[in-house]
C-alpha cells in the first residue's frame, strides 16, 4: 500500500496490484481481489494471468457468465510466456462454469479437453477431478449409464494417491451411486470406508492440532530459556571481563617468553643449519679428492704403461702400431686435462669467483671448435661425427662455459660408445626465443633411474657404474650448474643399449629491428 500512495511508475503499479490481488484471493477477500486485478493496464506483459485470475475470482463468487468471459479471454490471448498449465486451468474453470449454468454440451466440450491433456501428462489428481466433474456433468442430466463408468475411474485412481480427502469424496460418490442402483450391500461397504477416511481425516487435523500446540509449547519453553540464558549471560560477562584482562596480562608474559626462546631455537637452528652444511661440503671435498686421486692415478698409470709400448715400438720399428699409441696417449692426456680442468671451474664455482660475461656466440663455429679438440678420440674408436646445425643460429651464453658444457658433454658420448659408432650435434626445435641444441650417440645408454640420479640436485659426486670408463660425475654438475646459469636448461632421453640425447635449451641473441 504505500508503494501505491508514493505514486510510483505505471509498471510498477501494476505489479504492486497483481500482488495485493493474488494475496486477497488467497486470503479469500475475493471481492478485494476482483478490484485490485481490475486495476491492472492492458499493457502488464503477462495480462493473461489477469485474465485468468479474474476468472477464478468471478468463479468462487459465482459470478457464472463474468468468469466465463474472462477465462475466454485468457484462452485467447496471444502470449509467448503462457503454457498449458494456464491452458489446463482455463478449460477446467470453462467446464465447471457451464456445468454450473446448466449448458452441459459446452460443459462437457471443455471437460473432454481437460481430460485429454491429463491423460496424456498421466496426471492422477487432476485426471480425478475431471473425471468426477464429467460423472456429475452426466448425473446432472440423468445419464448414469455413462456417469457411473467415470466415478468408478475416478475411484480407482483414489486409490493410488495418499490425499484422504481424495478418497472420502471417492467413497461418498460410489456409495450414492449404488444406493441409486439399489445395491445397499455395496453402498454400505463405500459408505463404511468413507466413514473411515473421514476419521482419518479428523485424526490427522487432531495430530496437526497437537502439533501446533506443542511447537507453542517448545517456543514459550524455548523463549524461557532464552530469558533465563540472558541472566546467565549477564552475570557470566562480568566474569569474562575480568578474565580477560587477566588472560592478556598472561598472554603479554607468555608471548615475550615464546619469543625469547623462540629466537634462541632459531639461532641453534642456523647453527646446526650451517654445521649440516659445512659436513656436507667436506664429505663433498674428501669424496671429490679422493675419485680424483683415482682417476689421476689411473691416468698416469695407463700413460706410464703406454710409455714403455711406445720404447718397445720405436726399438722394434713398428711405425703402425706407433700411431695408434701416440693417438692413445693423446687421448689419456685429453682425459687428464678434462678432469683438471673441470676441478679447476668447479672450485670456482664453489667459491662464486668463475668470470662470467653473456654475449652473442655463433653456435656452429663452437661446435666446430670442441671438434677439433676431440678429433684424435674420434679417429681412435672410428666414430663417425656429424653436425647439421645451421650456420645462421647465434645464441645469447657466456663462451667459456659453453664450450665447457660441450666439451664435457661430447667426452662423455665418446667414452660411453662402441667402436664405429655415431654421434651428431643437430637442432631439435627453434624459435624466435630459444634453440634445442642435441647431442646424440648409440651408444651404451642409461636407463631411467640413472638419468634421475645424473639429473638430481645433489652436491655430493657420484661415480659411473661403468668400471671401464670410471669418472668423477664432476662434469655433470658443472654442466647443470654453467646451463643453469646461462638461463638454459639440459634434459635427457636415453635407453639402454640403445643410446642417448643429451637436449639443451639454450637462449638465443635478440634481433634488433
Amino acid at each position: 500500500m504505500k508503494c501505491l500512495n508514493a505514486k510510483p511508475k505505471r509498471d510498477l503499479a501494476d505489479y504492486c496490484h497483481v500482488f495485493r490481488g493474488v494475496s486477497f484471493r488467497e486470503l479469500k477477500l475475493f471481492k478485494e481481489a476482483k478490484k485490485e486485478f481490475l486495476l491492472v493496464t492492458i499493457n502488464f506483459p503477462i495480462y493473461n494471468f489477469i485474465y485468468s485470475s479474474l476468472g477464478s475470482v468471478c468463479l468462487e463468487l459465482n459470478e457464472f457468465d463474468k468468469a466465463i468471459f474472462y477465462y475466454q479471454k485468457a484462452d485467447s490471448y496471444p502470449n509467448k510466456n503462457s503454457n498449458n498449465s494456464d491452458k489446463n486451468i482455463v478449460y477446467e474453470n470453462l467446464g465447471v462454469c457451464y456445468l454450473h449454468l446448466k449448458q452441459f454440451e459446452k460443459a462437457e466440450n471443455y471437460f473432454f479437453k481437460f481430460k485429454e491433456i491429463k491423460e496424456k501428462e498421466k496426471d492422477t489428481i487432476n485426471l480425478f477431478k475431471v473425471y468426477t466433474n464429467i460423472a456429475n456433468l452426466y448425473y446432472e442430466q440423468y445419464k448414469d449409464l455413462q456417469a457411473i463408468p467415470y466415478f468408478e475411474k475416478a475411484y480407482t485412481l483414489s486409490q493410488k494417491v495418499k490425499d484422504f480427502n481424495i478418497k472420502r469424496k471417492a467413497a461418498l460418490n460410489m456409495a450414492a451411486v449404488e444406493e441409486n442402483r439399489d445395491n445397499f450391500k455395496q453402498a454400505l461397504v463405500y459408505r463404511k470406508e468413507f466413514e473411515k477416511w473421514k476419521d482419518s481425516i479428523n485424526d490427522q487435523n487432531k495430530i496437526w492440532a497437537v502439533a501446533d500446540f506443542e511447537k507453542k509449547f517448545a517456543v514459550a519453553q524455548k523463549q524461557k530459556q532464552i530469558q533465563v540464558l540472558e541472566v546467565e549471560s549477564q552475570l557470566k560477562e562480568s566474569q569474562r571481563n575480568w578474565l580477560f584482562f587477566s588472560a592478556i596480562s598472561m598472554f603479554l608474559l607468555l608471548t615475550s617468553g615464546v619469543y625469547f626462546y623462540a629466537q634462541k631455537v632459531k639461532n641453534a637452528k642456523i647453527i646446526l643449519l650451517q654445521k649440516n652444511k659445512l659436513d656436507e661440503l667436506n664429505a663433498a671435498k674428501d669424496q671429490l679428492f679422493s675419485i680424483v686421486s683415482h682417476d689421476l692415478r689411473s691416468s698416469v698409470n695407463a700413460l706410464k704403461t703406454s710409455n714403455a709400448k711406445l720404447s718397445e715400438t720405436l726399438e722394434t720399428k713398428n711405425y703402425d702400431e706407433l700411431n695408434q699409441l701416440i693417438i692413445q696417449n693423446s687421448g689419456i692426456a685429453n682425459g687428464a686435462y678434462s678432469l683438471l680442468d673441470n676441478l679447476l671451474h668447479w672450485a670456482l664455482l664453489q667459491t662464486k669467483q668463475l668470470y662470467f660475461h653473456q654475449e652473442s656466440v655463433h653456435l656452429f663455429s663452437i661446435i666446430q671448435q670442441i671438434e677439433y679438440n676431440y678429433k684424435p678420440l674420434l679417429i681412435d674408436k672410428s666414430i663417425t661425427f656429424d653436425t647439421s646445425v645451421a650456420k645462421n643460429i647465434f645464441i645469447f651464453v657466456d663462451l667459456d662455459s659453453l664450450k665447457i658444457v660441450l666439451r664435457n658433454l661430447l667426452d662423455n658420448a665418446i667414452k660411453f660408445s662402441n667402436e664405429n659408432g655415431k654421434i651428431s650435434f643437430y637442432i631439435q626445435e627453434d624459435n624466435p626465443k630459444s634453440c634445442q641444441l642435441v647431442l646424440e650417440d648409440n651408444g651404451l645408454g642409461m636407463d631411467e633411474e640413472t638419468i634421475n640420479e645424473i639429473l638430481k640436485d645433489d652436491e655430493l659426486l657420484v661415480k659411473k657404474g661403468k668400471s671401464e670408463a670410471i669418472g668423477t660425475g664432476l662434469g655433470m654438475q658443472l654442466c647443470k650448474q654453467m646451463i643453469k646459469k646461462n638461463g638454459g636448461t639440459i634434459r635427457i632421453e636415453s635407453e639402454l643399449h640403445k643410446g642417448t640425447k643429451m637436449i639443451l635449451t639454450l637462449p638465443k641473441t635478440e634481433q634488433n629491428g
